[in-house]
């Protein structure tokens, strides 16, 4: 199972609910980038989906083509990411479009023995680079929101530890419980001086738990290894893994999965591709998305080959068009692509 973090084909029935009517994440971004090169998705059936300049409608044999649209309230990753696994939700998880309330707020600081900067919606960039040097001086940690439902903690790694800024996260998810359970807390280590600061590749997400059995708990019910790739232990609270490792990039995590694949035995291997989503959808750089895609296309042949008479299902958890004024996710159907 291959998700690839925001891969959006088009606006879902209800986009308009969440301000995100005409969103197309794969077919706006080609159109922006005078289209897209890649033979292998092509061959897999992805032109039948949306239209995507420069990818024909048409598919190999022996592979499947479909879109899905999600049934879960939002569009976010845990709730993308638990529907593939069999947890449909009736309610969203909260947002916070003014910042976090007292409630929250006021004992995460007590907690941490320090005051936050922020606490409102913002791009993580933006953010880092507009209180980076107040939180150099300071020592006060950066929280801020979005458009979905996380609380997220940014700190210097000179200035805040990494694992005393995932102790912060720990916290702050024993805090936010109740009508505050948001989806993620995610610490957002960064690096560099005033200018130039730079986001490290230690982020880590803390995912309120799933409410019930997944796929993955099935899978390990019936003697069938799980391995997950990215942050798909995160996702899922770390419950239902036979093993799991974050990856550093895209390639780092498709060189992951084959790893896995290689292994002997009945498996499922779980990968989340991230950089769609973290380094190109939420910075609106069409561009370096279409690149990212055009990357992936080119080592899908590895990932076929290495199936060893198993299925590969290429997905997204939903969409971030890069080519729209919001950075934040948005509300789309999403591809099911299958081979082997």
């Amino acid at each position: 199972m291959l998700v690839c973090d925001s891969f959006g084909v088009g606006d879902a029935p209800d986009a308009a609910a969440y301000g995100d009517a005409g969103s197309d994440t794969l077919g706006n971004c080609a159109r922006a980038v005078g289209g897209l090169r890649v033979p292998a998705l092509e061959g897999l059936g992805l032109g039948y989906l949306t239209r995507i300049e420069g990818v024909a409608p048409r598919a190999e044999p022996g592979t499947a083509h479909g879109r899905l649209t999600e049934r879960s309230a939002g569009k976010d990753t845990t709730t993308g990411h638990w529907e593939m696994a069999g947890i449909v939700l009736d309610r969203p998880f909260p947002l916070y479009p003014e910042g976090f309330p007292p409630e929250v707020i006021e004992p995460f600081e007590r907690a941490i023995g320090r005051e936050v900067l922020g606490n409102v919606p913002a791009s993580g960039t933006e953010i880092i680079e507009r209180l980076g040097a107040e939180h150099l001086r300071t020592g006060r940690p950066i929280v801020y929101t979005s458009g979905d439902s996380v609380f997220q903690i940014a700190c210097h790694v000179d200035v805040v530890p990494l694992e005393t800024l995932y102790e912060w996260c720990r916290i702050a998810r024993g805090i936010l419980v109740g009508e505050h359970s948001v989806g993620r807390v995610i610490a957002r280590p960064f690096e560099g001086e005033p200018g130039s600061f730079r986001r490290r590749p230690e982020r880590r997400d803390f995912s309120v738990p799933p409410p019930g059995p997944t796929l993955l708990d099935r899978c390990l019910e019936a003697d069938v290894a799980v391995y997950g790739v990215g942050k798909i232990r995160d996702i899922f609270a770390e419950r239902g893994l036979t093993e799991a490792v974050y990856s550093d990039s895209n390639d780092h995590g498709i060189d992951l999965t084959l790893g896995y694949l290689r292994r002997p035995g009945p498996a499922l291997v779980f990968t989340n591709l991230v950089d769609f989503d973290s380094k190109y959808g939420h910075r609106n750089d069409p561009q370096g998305y279409a690149r990212a895609v055009e990357a992936l296309d080119g080592r899908l042949p590895e990932l076929i080959a290495a199936l060893d008479g198993g299925v590969l299902f290429l997905t997204g958890d939903h969409g971030c068009d890069p080519t729209t004024p919001s950075t934040d996710h948005s509300r789309e159907r999403t591809p099911l692509l299958a081979a082997g």
